[in-house]
């Protein structure tokens, strides 16, 4: 399974956004997942431990300098 956060169109450069490429233990302990924006990607998994559920966050940070500026 394919979580991921960034340009939906099928025509869109594939810039920015970020992805959780998923095994299928993951995918059956997947309780959620949310994105904000294409830069950043939450994901919440069930563990074995009763009441601890874990949070994964991926994030893409610009590597130019200018775009950098306006993202930091």
């Amino acid at each position: 399974m394919l979580l991921y956060s960034g340009h939906e169109e099928d025509n869109a450069p594939h810039t920015q956004g970020v992805a959780l490429m998923l095994s299928k233990v993951a995918r059956n302990a997947l309780v959620g997942w949310e994105s904000d924006g294409s830069r950043i990607i939450k994901a919440s998994f069930k563990t074995k431990k009763e009441r601890i559920t874990m949070n994964i966050i991926q994030c893409y940070a610009p590597t130019n300098g200018s775009i950098g500026d306006q993202f930091y």
